[in-house]
């Protein structure tokens, strides 16, 4: 059977070999190469179908099956949200998340309508989202189940995150789980770029909040999310998956807290507290990057089930097969970022570094009152660019991220030296 996608089709079921729908007249075959076999579901703007592309062909030699993504109401903001996606989505590559192809998006035009169908492919990820998955097992995961999964989770926000992307609606239907194990995260027509006009916007307050109900922080309601935002949806998701319970069911307004340890029997003081850390009512007293994360939760790993075996399964960059009991490859929370290496013009290792750790801690704080906690990502960024960089250069290059001429002044200011 093959389906028409034209939302006012009165019979959309045609034969598999036909190439114009019997009932309105639109094609069937559509851009040239993929044929619609099913519907899998729709949402408040769009439907999903199983769709067979006859130009590539899976294990058994058979079409290969993917997934199309169809927006069928072109308002403005919709159609922003669906080109968002396709553009983080061909900009990613990590087996955590969905494989796009160059050329798998397109404009179709069903009959007699000169309104287009936006219409993105993408790869068919098999297997069951994380709410389906509770459901069907009936009964939450366990901790060690839990520690596993935050990492591969985090290894995958790692590489958005490397891309200076942030999801901005994680939760549990957004997570897919394959045959294999390997956990998939979903839905990037959220995503933002962080970028200089993204941050102008958000201090002017032009960028749009966006609300999952109990997963979403409250800095992203008020159109101020950032990278750490992922890290607060993403300790809310993991309350669900240890307790079986929504965040909601378990928060306490007197405290503004979940009460959910005691809703897990095997859960150790150490990962509570990550857990906790994460979702930190402010985005400044969260972990500064999730490699910050990782390396607490290897640690916990490696002391409760004496073993790191688990640790580079599923990694792009598994971790190194050294001999030391506990991996360390990043300052921990609330440390000042590292300091690039001592490199000259031509890589030698002459040259004295120009800014000291206490200068760059003093930067970083400072900036991250102005601008929030992206402030550790541009000072980061600056000292990557230009290693010898001298403390007063460093300091201009930082005003001139910050949006209100007056606080860029102050700051300047301030930290002359």
């Amino acid at each position: 059977m093959s389906l028409c996608i034209n939302p006012q089709c009165s019979n959309p079921e045609n034969q598999d070999v036909s190439l114009f729908c019997q009932s309105c007249g639109s094609e069937l075959l559509l851009d040239g190469r993929y044929r619609v076999l099913k519907e899998l579901g729709g949402g408040g703007f769009g439907k999903t179908y199983e769709v067979q592309d006859s130009r590539h062909f899976d294990d058994k030699n058979q079409p290969a099956r993917k997934v199309l993504k169809v927006l069928i109401h072109n308002h403005p903001k919709y159609v922003e949200l669906f080109d968002r996606e396709i553009k983080v989505l061909s900009r990613l590559s990590h087996p955590g998340i969905p494989q796009v192809e160059p050329d798998a998006h397109f404009q179709f035009h069903v009959k007699d309508s000169d309104k287009p169908l936006y219409c993105l492919v993408m790869e068919r990820i098999e297997g069951l989202n994380l709410s389906q998955y509770i459901v069907q097992r009936g009964k939450y995961i366990s901790q060690k189940m839990a520690v596993q999964w935050l990492m591969q989770l985090l290894r995958i926000l790692e590489e958005i995150h490397h891309h200076n992307f942030f999801h901005r609606d994680i939760k549990p239907s957004n997570i897919m789980l394959r045959s294999t194990g390997q956990l998939v995260l979903i839905d990037f027509g959220t995503a933002r770029e962080v970028t200089e006009t993204y941050l102008s916007k958000q201090s002017s307050g032009g960028v749009t909040g966006l609300f999952s109900a109990g997963y979403t922080p409250i800095e992203q309601l008020n159109g101020k999310a950032v990278p750490q935002s992922d890290f607060f949806a993403l300790g809310r998701t993991f309350i669900y998956l240890l307790t079986g319970k929504h965040p909601s069911e378990l928060y306490d307004s007197h405290v503004d807290r979940l009460n959910w340890r005691e809703e897990v029997s095997d859960s150790s003081s150490d990962f509570a507290d990550v857990l906790d850390q994460m979702m930190a009512r402010s985005p400044n007293q969260r972990p500064s990057s999730a490699q910050v994360i990782l390396n607490q939760l290897e640690r916990i790993y490696h002391n409760l089930y004496d073993s790191d075996s688990f640790l580079g399964t599923f990694s792009v960059n598994p971790v190194s097969d050294n001999t030391d009991d506990v991996p360390t490859r990043v300052p921990p929370p609330n440390q000042p970022l590292p300091l690039p290496p001592k490199t000259g013009v031509f890589g030698s290792n002459e040259v004295e570094e120009t800014i000291e750790a206490s200068f760059l801690e003093q930067c970083q704080t400072e900036l991250a009152e102005l601008i929030g906690p992206m402030a550790s990502l541009i000072c980061q960024k600056t000292l990557k660019k230009n290693p010898s960089i001298s403390p007063a250069d460093f300091v201009k290059a930082l005003a001139g991220k910050i949006p209100d001429p007056q606080q860029a002044q102050d700051f300047r200011r301030k930290l002359s030296r």
